[in-house]
């Protein structure tokens, strides 16, 4: 018989901190990298790609593939009970991953996870003939949304401008007051919790590193004025500078 071991000297080399995120990367025997997080009753190990858990489902990769070839072949086609199931398992399971690569600053990652989050609401949504089953997901739609803006702000931060952060900024809100709008609730956008934090980060910002306007703000105040040649050139600026 295989003896059964514990953990307690794992555990004890890795002590629980409530006040933060506990997470780490790290590198296995065979060289490939997972991430761990220390939650109070253990530790969670995920893998980098994939499913967070390492498994597949019916062949695919995630169940978010499996589900967009179901579609493809049978756009008619609803999901089954066992296929909700998994749907939630996955969303879970990328929540995790998404904190996760925030905490350690990966912020593409997180953008990556977060999108592939989006894209299994958009698709669950389509595939599901329970309405509230569906909701249940959609209602944190703003809270992944908040997570990818988030990230690609901060990446963009990392990587290229302050004003192209900013401008990440922008672009992330008006994609959650949309999500408010399509609810009837675009009222309580201003006073949301989320959205209010993303302006207190798109303001430190602007003081931090003296971003005034964007581009794209000026753009969008050259067509509210009315200034149509000054709007064409900012359009055409914008374009050079996507294209680089």
């Amino acid at each position: 018989m295989k003896r059964q071991i514990h953990l307690d000297d794992l555990l004890s080399q890795w002590k629980f901190d409530p006040a933060t995120l506990n997470v780490r990367l790290v590198k296995g025997k065979d060289g490939r990298d997972v991430i761990q997080m220390r939650v109070d009753m253990g530790i969670l190990q995920l893998e980098t790609t994939g499913r967070p858990d390492g498994g597949q489902f019916r062949e695919f990769e995630t169940v978010l593939d499996y589900l967009q070839d179901e579609q493809a072949r049978d756009p008619q086609r609803t999901l089954s009970e066992e296929e909700c199931t998994e749907v939630d398992r996955e969303f879970m399971q990328l929540y995790h991953r998404r904190i996760c690569w925030l905490r350690l600053q990966f912020y593409h990652r997180a953008v990556m996870d977060a999108d592939h989050t989006l894209r299994l609401m958009d698709l669950s949504a389509a595939m599901s003939d329970d309405e509230e089953w569906a909701g249940s997901h959609e209602q944190y739609r703003p809270f992944v949304l908040f997570h990818r803006t988030q990230a690609e702000a901060l990446g963009e931060l990392e990587e290229n401008t302050a004003e192209e952060a900013v401008q990440a900024i922008n672009t992330g809100l008006e994609t959650i007051r949309g999500f408010f709008a399509s609810h009837d609730a675009e009222d309580h956008f201003d006073e949301d919790e989320l959205v209010i934090r993303l302006v207190e980060l798109r303001e430190s910002l602007r003081s931090e590193y003296s971003v005034g306007q964007t581009l794209k703000e000026q753009l969008d105040d050259a067509v509210e004025h009315e200034q149509y040649e000054l709007a064409a050139r900012l359009r055409d600026e914008l374009t050079r500078r996507e294209m680089k």
